[in-house]
C-alpha cells in the first residue's frame, strides 16, 4: 500500500498572504504616457511616473518598473513599502519583464548574466547562481545551472547544464529534474513509495521520498475519454462547458454566446466532430496553450490571468483539440478549446473550418 507523508501545498500560505494585502491598481496620466497606482478607494499611492517596461496592472507585493531620468532610462524592482532593489537587473523575456507570482519575482544579474529571485520585501531568497529559472509555483522553481547560452540570430537557447527542482530557500528537492510545462506543481504529493497513478509523474527526491505531480496532458486526455466522449448528450456538453462559449464567425470575427444557446444551435456539429475522436481513423492532436488575453477580455476570465495580464497557464492551461478533415483535399481544421478551471476542464472556444457555426 502506498504510504503518504501528506499533501504539500506551499501555496496556501501565499494565497492567504495575498488576500490580506491591499492591492493597488494602475492608472494613466492625462495623455496616457505614464502610469501610477491607486488603492481600491481611489487614493493615489504613486503619482504617474512609470513607463516602458512597467506592465503590472495590479501592485500586490513587488513589481518591475522603468522610468525616464533626464535623457536616460532606469529600471528596478519596487516593493509595496517603496523599497527599490535590483537596479538595472530586470529579468526580461520576449520584451516583457517578469511579473510576481506568490510574492516572488525573478531578476537577472547584468554582470554574471545569471538569475535569482527576490521575495516581496526585496530580499534575495535565491541568489543569482542559475542560468535560468521558472516562476515560483507552489513554493518551488525549476532551476538550470551551468548551462551555455547559444545565440541563433535574434534568438537564444541553452545547452548543457543541470536542472534541479528547488524550493524558495534554495534547497534542492530533486536532482536531474527535466523541465516539463505539463506538470501541475500545485498537485504535489510526497510519498515513501512510488505510486501507480496513471496521470501523475513520479520523481525521487534528495530526501529519499517520491514527489509526484499531475501531468496536465494525461489528466486532460483521461478526462476527455471518461467524462466527455462517453456521453455526448446536450446535458453533458453543457455540464462540461464554460458559461459562455467563444467562436469564430465571419464576418463578425470572435464572438460568444451563453453555453446553452450555443450548444443548442450547434449540437449536431459538435457531436459529430467530437464523436470522430472515438474512431480509429480520426486525425487529431492536442496542444497546450494559455488563455488568449486578446480574445477572452471580460471579467469572468480575470482570475485566469496574473497581475500583468499573462495567462496563468501553469495552473489553468488551455487544451486545444485540432481535428483534421477526413477529406485529404481539404486542408481546413476544426478547433475545440478547453480551459482547466477550479471545476475541471470546460469547453470555452470553438472554430469551424467551414464557418458553419451559428
Amino acid at each position: 500500500m502506498k504510504q503518504y507523508t501528506g499533501l504539500i501545498f506551499f501555496f496556501i500560505s501565499f494565497a492567504i498572504f495575498a488576500q490580506e494585502k491591499d492591492i493597488w491598481f494602475s492608472f494613466p496620466n492625462k495623455d496616457t504616457t505614464l502610469i501610477g497606482f491607486k488603492d481600491k478607494n481611489g487614493v493615489i499611492k504613486i503619482e504617474p511616473k512609470f513607463m516602458g517596461l512597467t506592465t503590472a496592472s495590479k501592485f500586490e507585493n513587488i513589481i518591475s518598473v522603468s522610468e525616464e531620468c533626464k535623457d536616460s532610462w532606469k529600471s528596478y524592482y519596487l516593493t509595496k513599502k517603496g523599497k527599490i532593489v535590483g537596479r538595472d537587473s530586470l529579468y526580461v523575456f520576449d520584451n516583457t519583464p517578469d511579473c510576481e507570482n506568490e510574492g516572488f519575482i525573478r531578476f537577472r544579474d547584468p554582470k554574471s548574466d545569471k538569475m535569482g529571485i527576490f521575495n516581496s520585501d526585496g530580499k534575495i531568497v535565491i541568489p543569482a547562481d542559475y542560468s535560468n529559472i521558472t516562476k515560483v509555483r507552489n513554493g518551488m522553481v525549476i532551476a538550470l545551472k551551468d548551462a551555455k547560452k547559444e545565440i541563433a540570430g535574434e534568438l537564444f537557447f541553452w545547452t548543457g547544464g543541470k536542472e534541479f527542482l528547488i524550493d524558495i530557500n534554495n534547497k534542492i528537492l530533486i536532482e536531474n529534474f527535466p523541465y516539463n510545462d505539463e506538470l501541475n506543481f500545485y498537485s504535489l504529493e510526497k510519498s515513501k513509495e512510488k505510486g501507480k497513478d496513471e496521470i501523475r509523474e513520479y520523481f525521487l527526491g534528495t530526501d529519499g521520498h517520491y514527489y509526484s505531480f499531475i501531468n496536465f496532458d494525461k489528466e486532460f486526455k483521461h478526462w476527455l475519454k471518461k467524462a466527455l466522449l462517453s456521453d455526448l448528450s446536450k446535458a453533458n456538453l453543457e455540464k462540461h462547458s464554460f458559461d459562455k462559449i467563444t467562436y469564430w464567425k465571419e464576418p463578425m470575427g470572435w464572438t460568444s454566446e451563453p453555453k446553452s444557446k450555443f450548444i443548442h444551435q450547434n449540437y449536431q456539429f459538435i457531436k459529430l466532430k467530437l464523436k470522430e475522436l472515438t474512431t480509429d481513423n480520426s486525425e487529431y492532436f492536442v496542444s497546450s496553450n494559455g488563455l488568449n488575453p486578446f480574445i477572452y477580455e471580460t471579467a469572468e476570465y480575470e482570475k485566469y490571468f496574473n497581475n500583468c495580464r499573462e495567462a496563468i497557464d501553469w495552473l489553468y492551461p488551455v487544451k486545444s483539440i485540432i481535428i483534421s478533415s477526413r477529406n485529404k483535399a481539404d486542408s481546413g481544421q476544426d478547433h475545440f478549446e478547453f480551459l482547466r478551471t477550479e471545476n475541471g476542464y470546460k469547453l470555452i472556444g470553438v472554430s469551424d473550418a467551414k464557418n458553419n457555426l451559428n
